[in-house]
């Protein structure tokens, strides 16, 4: 069976669940990865009320829809981040509540305890999404940073997310943390420090999005295969870098979609990823799970973009080999 194409609804929060439904079916897609915002899914609707998940079942059924996963990343953000006021635009009012930082981080964690309730009611096993870093803003070392604040920011990631897997465990549900600028693993070394910090627990694996490691010049390849038994989610999202001898992969502080950009994102199929090479890593490592286009490219009309990209991710993928091509040779299968 081929792994089913599912299109990520965080970029498509503006229309109604029903409407994206019937624009997703339409441009090829097999199922919806549900964003926990807009109206896509309520987390504390299907906790609290009885019907809530089989409504929205009942939605995506009737376009003939699957969904396979739920996506929390804005909430996820304020578990661990310094908040500032830049975390009001991102929260929902009940976890912002009157700003006060000590208490948004707590709200936050408390909102992703109840989505892995809210996920196993739905009957996903996956929730997607950040998890925030109070260390990140002293990536660069300068003034010089000591060891043991970086060694406390982990020590604080675990503090505060092992009681949310706590909550994950006893739902059956496994995290799938998007390695990514922000969080508190954004490349290869940084993941295995976050599973290091948590105790390798099973709860906490990843959501392998290979834009986010090609721009910082991560081998997503590399990635892959460094953890096969925690790639828990996929998505499928290009980037280019178009460094042009004056701007850097830092991004220059300007926005997305800018051409002045040392690096952006593309649709799937028109940037620089081997996405070839990664089917064929996701296929060593036994990956069963969805194939979720996350679709970004400040360049072209979006709804042009998802119906290339569906197209494209179902030419993309293919089953591993059953057999050795030369066993009719005498080598074993």
């Amino acid at each position: 069976m081929p792994r089913p194409v599912t299109l990520f609804t965080g970029q498509w929060a503006d229309l109604p669940l029903e409407d994206l439904a019937r624009k997703a079916r339409s441009f090829g897609f097999d199922g919806l990865e549900l964003a926990c915002w807009g109206d896509h899914f309520d987390v504390r609707r299907a906790v609290a009320e009885t019907g809530y998940c089989a409504a929205i079942r009942d939605t995506l059924e009737r376009h003939e829809l699957c969904v396979h996963a739920i996506s929390s990343h804005l909430v996820g953000q304020a578990v661990c981040d310094r908040i500032d006021d830049r975390h009001r635009a991102i929260l929902p009012p009940h976890v912002w509540g009157d700003g006060d930082p000590v208490g948004v981080n707590r709200r936050a964690a408390a909102e992703m305890m109840e989505t892995a309730r809210a996920a196993r009611r739905l009957g996903v096993a996956v929730v997607c999404g950040f998890t925030g870093s109070s260390i990140w803003p002293l990536l660069y070392s300068f003034p010089p940073v000591p060891p043991e604040w970086i060694e406390e920011g982990f020590r604080e990631f675990a503090e505060r997310w092992n009681p949310i897997l706590d909550v994950f465990a006893e739902c059956g549900v496994r995290f799938a943390l998007e390695v990514h600028a922000g969080e508190i693993a954004y490349d290869t070394v940084t993941a295995a420090r976050a599973l290091d910090a948590i105790g390798r627990r099973d709860e906490f694996g990843f959501n392998f999005d290979p834009s986010h490691l090609h721009w910082q010049g991560v081998d997503p390849v590399a990635f892959i295969r460094a953890f096969p038994d925690r790639i828990y989610h996929v998505h499928v999202k290009d980037a280019a870098t178009t460094l042009d001898g004056s701007s850097g992969i830092l991004g220059s502080h300007l926005p997305f979609g800018d051409p002045r950009r040392g690096w952006d994102f593309r649709s799937p199929g028109r940037g620089a990823i081997d996405f070839e090479a990664v089917i064929r890593a996701l296929n060593q490592i036994g990956y069963g799970g969805p194939l979720s286009v996350e679709w970004e490219d400040s360049g072209m009309d979006r709804e042009h973009g998802a119906a290339e990209a569906a197209g494209f991710v179902r030419t993309l993928d293919f089953p591993p080999a059953r057999r050795a091509f030369d066993a009719a040779f005498g080598r074993e299968a």
